[in-house]
């Protein structure tokens, strides 16, 4: 083989080899193909790292936005993620004039999450003087509206384009790969942000950003080029009218459990992501990390929640019960949280690092324990509501506990730095540490709401989804 290019084969038995899920390619959707459309998977998984990876701690230390502000800003593009099943749900009965479902909306999304990135900055830059901190709030609310109004349009768009391609019997694993793609993406682009503001100035930081804009308009280009087949007229004409929203919704919310498990879906998320505006800043304010090595703890998460997406795919292959599972998350947050806590009173970063590594492994578990459970349900309601009402449950628990930790954050610092808590606690890192300990006390409420779920699981049978990673609805 000295000298010799790979042939095609020989270069998807290697890929298939050493990248995970590489085996969901298939005949239908080779595997070179499978894998430029997952670009708009590291295009999300590079704007995920920027607005909560790096913005929120250059905003607050090098900036000096105030937490309850950035977390604000932070929340507004989850708290748009609800609306995803409803797009989802446009996407599989529009009728474009081209003969396109899903590249219309991929392409208006990319649209919208370029154009809230290229504005990004001078909001930013404004928001951070006084005399401009209402323009520049009000600029800055809109260019993250755009920016995640338009990630989540692409990634529903572009998530339901694989579920067309791939064949039935690759789907779970096609769709693996995505999810596999998306948190490479975020921990590579931690890693290159984090370098290139190394060295902090504003014009480093448009250049960054709208750097980053430029190459999600790019990536996302390049993943839906020529990837969804056209339908004729008389397709378009005779396609089934889409049924009622609001009946499929009362069916799915009169399954068994159904309540609860929503529950516990929204009580852990909040555990897991009310620091996510906190964490960097925290490293920064309170331990003195620069913004490159704070911003490697976005990296060190993701790596953590690829080790507990494939801990969980393994145990679930042995017929692991999927409650359990997410309850095994909590307790590893529980863990992870004491950790992080500690951090601050040993002066030492490393328990940081290693706690950050162990949110991602223990939020891993939970997601996907609870994503398992939700696709039982979808075994008696139609899947994509049920796998909907999962996302919408999380992605609306994340904004609003992402918004209410930062408040908290600056309304409890305030009050210990002015002496009120008592002398002890008269320093900044209380306010951290209280956020850090609701988490916790959330974790615990998780467990409690869980426990009834795993009681009232029999053994595992054949009729338990096997991998539940593979319909991650990212």
């Amino acid at each position: 083989m000295s000298g010799r290019a790979l042939s095609p084969d020989m270069w998807t038995r290697v890929a298939t080899a050493w990248l995970p899920f590489a085996d969901g390619a298939s005949a239908e959707l080779p595997l070179g193909r499978l894998l430029r459309l997952s670009l708009f998977q590291v295009s999300a998984g590079m704007t995920a790292a920027l607005l909560s990876g790096t913005l929120n701690r250059v905003l607050i230390v090098e900036l000096g936005v105030s937490s309850g502000l950035v977390a604000a800003l932070i929340a507004i593009p989850l708290l748009l993620a609800p609306f995803r099943a409803f797009i989802g749900h446009r996407s599989d009965h529009h009728r474009s004039v081209l003969g396109w479902r899903r590249v219309p909306y991929l392409w208006f999304g990319t649209l919208l999450q370029f154009g809230g990135l290229a504005l990004m900055p001078f909001a930013l830059l404004i928001l951070s003087t006084e005399q401009g901190r209402a323009l520049g709030l009000a600029a800055s609310g809109f260019a993250f509206l755009l920016t995640g109004a338009g990630l989540h349009v692409a990634q529903t768009a572009g998530l339901a384009l694989v579920a067309d391609l791939a064949p039935e019997d690759r789907r779970p694993r096609a769709v693996a790969l995505l999810y596999v793609m998306l948190l490479l993406g975020t921990m590579v682009s931690a890693l290159v942000i984090g370098a290139a503001l190394a060295d902090f100035s504003a014009t480093r930081l448009v250049q960054v950003i709208q750097g980053a804009a430029l190459a999600a308009l790019l990536l996302n280009i390049a993943a839906s080029w020529k990837q969804e087949s056209r339908r004729s007229r008389a397709e378009i004409a005779h396609q089934s009218p889409a049924p009622a929203f609001g009946e499929m919704w009362a069916r799915l919310m009169g399954e068994d459990n159904s309540r609860r498990l929503l529950l516990s879906v929204g009580l852990g998320t909040a555990a897991f992501t009310m620091q996510d505006v906190l964490l960097e800043p925290y490293g920064g304010e309170i331990l003195g990390l620069a913004v490159g090595v704070t911003t490697s703890l976005t990296a060190l998460w993701a790596l953590g929640a690829l080790c507990g997406f494939a801990l969980a795919g393994a145990r679930l292959a042995r017929g692991s019960e999927p409650h359990r599972l997410a309850g095994f998350g909590c307790v590893a947050g529980l863990a992870a949280f004491t950790l992080v806590i500690f951090a601050a009173p040993a002066s030492n970063p490393f328990l940081l690092m290693a706690g950050a590594a162990l949110i991602g492994f223990g939020g891993g578990l939970f997601m996907v324990g609870t994503l398992v459970a939700a696709m039982t349900l979808a075994q008696r309601s139609p899947s994509g509501l049920a796998l909907g009402a999962w996302g919408a449950v999380q992605a609306s628990a994340a904004g609003a506990a992402i918004l209410l930790g930062g408040i908290a954050r600056d309304a409890i610092a305030a009050t210990a730095t002015a002496g009120q808590l008592g002398e002890t606690l008269a320093v900044r890192a209380t306010g951290y540490g209280a956020v850090y300990t609701a988490e916790i006390v959330l974790l615990l409420l998780t467990i409690a709401v869980l426990g009834p779920l795993v009681r009232a699981q029999t053994t595992p049978t054949d009729t338990t989804p096997r991998f539940g990673l593979a319909h991650f609805p990212s």
